[in-house]
């Protein structure tokens, strides 16, 4: 196909909580034969000027990416892509959510107080680097101090449980997401759906739901998604003509080992007229 390009449209660096600089993603990614990347850390897009600057350096397009969590569903997140750089509310959406994220720090910190855990926030704040700061970081600490065996430990015993949410950060609704997207010129794709582990009548009402509200498309192609599930979400998607995305959610081997930068052959022709 005229438009089919080796892609990886989800991706995160050290701008949230990835392991590596937005230059380092870019180049692994060229290394790794992808032709069309998108960065979409976690509520920011502070790491965009830097990755599309590799991208020219490397020969790779870049395309300006976000995930956003949706207050529904803690496992409910909206990739943004191809947004122009002055998206305004998009910005403006991002600074309420980093101000949340600060709050939420404290709280992360005696929430694992009361289960015996003590971890420092300012070896978390060095950690995180950047202007977000997330989970992973948190989990890292507490594997760095034996706490847990695994980051996958922590999140299953501490940071993704039903009793954590009681601290949540603040989060929009997944409609004020999609239009915060649209509003800067982007398509909006609900990220990794099985994440949501809804049975398929169940996840298809949201997928509807969710299309009528604007959504674009839908990451068909992901990692832990299984040959049987991307066959379901690819038929969800010519169902509800949302366009098929894909994308490794790569962080980092330190992050998370089993998500590594894979090329994804997609026809992106819906996003080429964004892509730099």
């Amino acid at each position: 196909m005229k438009n089919r390009m080796m892609v990886d449209l989800h991706t995160h660096t050290s701008a949230s909580d990835g392991q590596y600089s937005p230059s380092q993603v870019v180049e692994m990614a060229k290394r790794a034969g992808i032709t069309c990347l998108a960065i979409t850390d976690h509520d920011t897009i502070s790491g965009l000027q830097e990755a599309q600057a590799a991208g020219k350096e490397y020969g790779i397009s870049v395309v300006r990416g976000i995930e956003l969590g949706a207050k529904e569903d803690r496992h409910l997140h909206i990739v943004g892509l191809g947004f122009c750089e002055n998206a305004t509310e998009l910005q403006l959406l991002c600074n309420k959510l980093r101000q949340s994220r600060d709050e939420r720090k404290y709280r992360i910190v005696d929430f694992l107080r009361e289960k015996g855990i003590e971890v420092s926030l300012d070896e978390v704040t060095e950690l995180a680097g950047g202007e977000v700061i997330a989970r992973p970081h948190f989990a890292q600490v507490m594997l760095r101090h034996g706490y847990v065996s695994s980051i996958r430990e922590a999140f299953d015993r501490y940071l993704d449980t039903d009793e954590y949410q009681r601290i949540e950060r603040f989060k929009a609704s997944a409609a004020e997401c999609i239009e915060v997207i649209h509003q800067g010129g982007g398509k909006a794709v609900l990220a990794h759906p099985y994440q949501l582990g809804m049975p398929d009548d169940a996840l298809e009402q949201m997928i509807a739901r969710l299309k009528a509200e604007g959504l674009d498309g839908i990451e068909c192609y992901y990692p832990q998604h299984t040959p049987e599930m991307t066959q379901r979400y690819l038929e969800f998607a010519q169902k509800y003509a949302l366009y098929v995305s894909g994308g490794s959610d790569f962080h980092g081997e330190a992050v998370h080992p089993d998500n590594l930068l894979k090329p994804i052959p997609l026809d992106i022709s819906w996003l080429l007229g964004f892509a730099t």
